[in-house]
C-alpha cells in the first residue's frame, strides 16, 4: 500500500505526456512493501494516538506515558523507552506517505510543464488547475486539524479520486490546453516538419527523440521518488516490528496493531 504511492506518481507522470493514464496498479501493493496500515494514527503536536476498528483509543504522549481510553497504564521504565522509540518512528516517518504522494504531484507538473514547452501550449490553466486539486485533495486526506491523520480511508480516498474520471479529466485539460494553443501548436509542429526538410519519416523520428527527451528527463525524478518510497518502506516494516516486539512486552497494546502484513 506504501509503494502505491509510487504508482500514482508513474500514472501521473505518464498521463500528461501521452494525454492517457492508467492507475489500475494503484490497488496493487509493491512487492518490496508489503504492509497495510488497519487502524487510524493521529499524530499531533502532544501526543500520538491509535484507535482501534472497535472506536479505543490508544495514546503515547512525548514523555512516553501510556494512555488506554485516557487512563494511563503504568509501564517499566524501559517498555518508557521503547514506546517513546516507536511514537518517534511513527511522528518521523508517517507524515512522508503524504509528501511523496505530493512529490508526485509535482513530477506530474514537470511532465507537464515539458510538454507544454515542446509543443507551444501556453494555455494550459486547466491542467494546472487540475494539479492544484489533487496537491489539496492529499492534503485534505492526510491532515486534519492540524493533526497528521493516516489510515485506510486515506489511501482508498486519494484511490478513488484516480480512477477512470481522473483519466477523462487530465485527457479533457489536455485537449483544452491544445485548442486554446492551437495556433502556436500548430507553428510549432512545422517549425519540426520543416526542420526534417518535410520529410514525414524524419520528423515522425524527431517527434519520437522529443517524446523520449521529456521521458527522460522526468523518469530521473520518478526514480529519486521510487528510492524514496523504498526507504521509506523500509523504516516502516522496521516499525512494524518494533510495534511487535512492545505488544510482546505490553499484551494490552495487541488490539492497537497499526501495521498489517499484506500477503496479497
Amino acid at each position: 500500500m506504501m509503494k502505491s504511492i509510487i504508482l500514482l506518481s508513474s500514472a501521473l507522470m505518464v498521463g500528461p505526456a501521452m494525454a492517457h493514464s492508467n492507475v489500475d496498479g494503484l490497488t496493487v501493493s509493491s512487492e518490496s512493501c508489503n504492509i497495510d496500515i488497519q487502524q487510524t494514527l493521529k499524530i499531533s503536536p502532544n501526543i500520538l494516538e491509535i484507535e482501534n476498528n472497535d472506536h479505543q483509543v490508544m495514546q503515547i504522549d512525548q514523555q512516553g506515558r501510556l494512555f488506554i481510553n485516557q487512563q494511563e497504564v503504568e509501564v517499566t521504565p524501559a517498555q518508557q523507552t521503547m514506546l517513546m522509540q516507536y511514537a518517534d518512528g511513527l511522528r518521523s516517518n508517517m507524515p512522508q506517505v503524504a509528501e511523496i504522494a505530493l512529490e508526485g504531484v509535482k513530477i506530474a507538473g514537470v511532465a507537464l510543464d515539458e510538454v507544454g514547452s515542446a509543443f507551444g501550449l501556453h494555455n494550459t490553466d486547466s491542467m494546472t488547475r487540475l494539479m492544484d486539486e489533487v496537491s489539496v485533495k492529499i492534503n485534505e486526506s492526510f491532515y486534519q486539524d492540524g493533526s497528521f491523520v493516516i489510515d485506510q480511508s486515506n489511501f482508498t480516498n486519494i484511490e478513488n479520486h484516480f480512477d477512470e474520471q481522473f483519466d477523462q479529466e487530465i485527457e479533457r485539460a489536455m485537449e483544452e490546453a491544445v485548442m486554446n494553443s492551437i495556433g502556436s501548436l500548430l507553428v510549432s509542429l512545422g517549425s519540426e516538419l520543416l526542420g526534417a526538410g518535410g520529410n514525414m519519416e524524419e520528423f515522425e523520428n524527431r517527434m519520437t527523440r522529443m517524446g523520449e527527451q521529456i521521458e527522460l528527463k522526468v523518469e530521473a525524478q520518478a526514480h529519486q521518488l521510487e528510492a524514496r518510497a523504498d526507504a521509506l518502506c523500509g523504516s516502516i516494516e522496521q516499525l512494524a516490528q518494533t510495534e511487535k516486539t512492545l505488544q510482546q512486552s505490553l499484551p494490552i497494546l495487541k488490539g492497537y496493531d497499526l501495521f498489517a502484513a499484506n500477503h496479497h
